[in-house]
């Protein structure tokens, strides 16, 4: 008889199916000990001795455990396979031997990264020792996390009253708001002003908008032209100039794929394109991952959610190649698959990225509840994107001067030649801009041109914007701060205790 345990029950009910009657799976939920909330419970001074407590339901969990083992000759623990995994483990190890249960009993630790028959079994054929790195890291982390809060939460009693704590996460995140918060309270705005035109082309079968690109010999940026006079004289200008094509040049590019989802990079476009806050969007994927029923099986839909790594597993690489060579064609399939790389500083990359955990279940096929569905369809385009051909585009820029070169404007345009990946995914942007076609028509350097009208626009530079739950999660990771796996958590501390407000899904 074995026993296994896992931390969620929803994990132990679909890993249950799976492995059949010689084993018991029963449900840790999560963390069995944590450090008491009181001064002392980590001592520096003492090589960092730490104290740990068992609080309410956790105890009879851990009975349930200890019941469970005594007709049992292995413990299993299969908690997820993070950090915070190997240290749910290991405190439910010591909780276990302080109990005395484990005396003559097999312990094995097993990881899977799917919660799928295949990747259990494999799991549980190749179990291994508990890892004592991650473990020590975990309780260096728990340790700062324990004095920084003991530290920094007095200071904050005094200075604000009513404020609860302070996390060495939470308080860096806070800060990046306050500062950007400051940031606007400074901004000066300023005047400038853009000039366009609608050029009228010998040979163009269309007017060609175009934008102000030298006046009186110097070249224009987005500040030059500061006020309405300087902005009337240019259009004033455009207007009567005679205009030459003094250069067309068409340049072929190409724009490869981003790579598969990490946590953060799902947080941040199902904001952008689900509008999902990090906790919802954790919340689903958690749902996926764990198991969902399909036609009476229960089945894992995606792999580890919390994870930094951009790559995946070759078998998975080779489904995908074969989905798009089936709905897409083989003009879509790149010559060998892609490998990632991250370029986050700090990125342990112990997992895959997110992908489902097979291709063949298409979105579109599957009958999930509403946020499951979108953010599995997420998941499966993006992963699916990662492994297709790039999309080729064709930049065109058609210059125009008059005749002592004194006044030039420019047009330029994007054609997408050969979709590639855009076919089944493009990036959400921060900015909302989307970068669509502007075909240019074809027009021979050396033709005349006249400009048929302008419009000279007034405008005031704006304040950064306040971050959005991707910009901040963005600019986070960036920085180094905190882990992928706890910035929805962070992000929900900040707004349940009142430190900032949402306005228009803006802190």
């Amino acid at each position: 008889m074995n026993v296994v345990v896992v931390e969620s029950p929803a994990k132990a009910k679909t890993i249950n199916k799976y492995l059949g009657s010689d084993y018991t799976v029963l449900a840790s939920f999560g963390h069995v000990r944590d450090l008491p909330p009181k001064d002392g419970s980590v001592r520096p001074e003492e090589d960092f001795a730490m104290d740990w407590t068992v609080e309410g339901k956790s105890k009879e969990r851990i009975k349930a455990i200890a019941d469970a083992l005594k007709d049992a000759d292995t413990l299993i623990l299969a908690t997820d396979p993070d950090r915070e995994g190997e240290a749910i483990s290991w405190h439910l190890l010591e909780a276990l031997q302080k109990r005395r249960v484990l005396k003559d009993k097999h312990v094995q630790r097993v990881a899977f990264n799917a919660i799928t028959k295949k990747a259990v079994s494999d799991a549980m054929a190749n179990p291994r020792e508990l890892d004592m790195e991650l473990v020590e890291a975990y309780l260096a982390r728990r340790a700062l996390d324990y004095l920084v809060g003991f530290t920094l939460s007095p200071v904050l009693w005094r200075k604000l009253p009513g404020a609860r704590s302070a996390g060495r996460v939470q308080s860096v995140a806070l800060r990046l708001i306050t500062e950007r918060e400051t940031e606007i309270e400074r901004f000066v705005s300023q005047e400038y002003w853009s000039v366009d035109a609608e050029v009228k082309a010998e040979g163009a079968d269309q007017l060609i908008a175009s934008k102000l690109t030298r006046f009186e010999g110097e070249k224009i940026t987005r500040l030059t032209i500061g006020e309405e006079k300087r902005a009337r004289a240019a259009e004033a200008a455009i207007k009567s100039a005679s205009f030459t094509v003094a250069a067309v040049e068409a340049k072929p590019t190409k724009r490869n794929p981003p790579p598969p989802f990490t946590t953060s990079t799902l947080q941040q476009e199902a904001a952008r394109k689900l509008g999902f806050d990090a906790q919802r969007t954790m919340r689903t994927a958690q749902r996926l991952y764990e198991g969902v029923n399909l036609g009476g099986e229960t089945v894992g839909l995606i792999t580890y959610m919390r994870t930094d790594g951009v790559s995946m597993d070759m078998g998975a690489m080779m489904q995908a190649r074969d989905v798009i060579a089936e709905r897409h064609g083989s003009d879509f399939v790149p010559e060998k698959p892609r490998f990632y790389s991250t370029k986050a500083k700090n990125a342990q990359e112990a997992h895959e990225a997110i992908r489902p955990t097979s291709f063949t279940r298409h979105p579109d096929e599957m009958r999930l509840e509403a946020d499951q569905a979108k953010l599995y369809a997420l998941i499966w385009k993006r992963a699916v994107a990662s492994q297709m051909e790039a999309a080729q585009l064709e930049r065109t820029t058609i210059d125009f001067e008059n005749a002592d070169q004194s006044l030039a404007l420019r047009a330029t345009g994007t054609v997408v030649t050969f979709p590639g990946f855009f076919a089944l995914y493009q990036e959400g942007r921060d900015d909302e801009e989307d970068e669509g076609e502007n075909r240019l028509p074809a027009v021979k350097q050396g033709a005349s041109a006249k400009a048929e009208t302008t419009l000279a626009e007034q405008h005031f530079t704006q304040p950064p914007p306040r971050y959005t739950e991707a910009s901040l999660v963005k600019k986070m990771e960036e920085l180094g701060i905190g882990r992928p796996s706890t910035y929805a958590s962070t992000l929900s501390v900040l707004r349940d205790r009142d430190y900032v407000r949402m306005e228009d899904k803006r802190f």
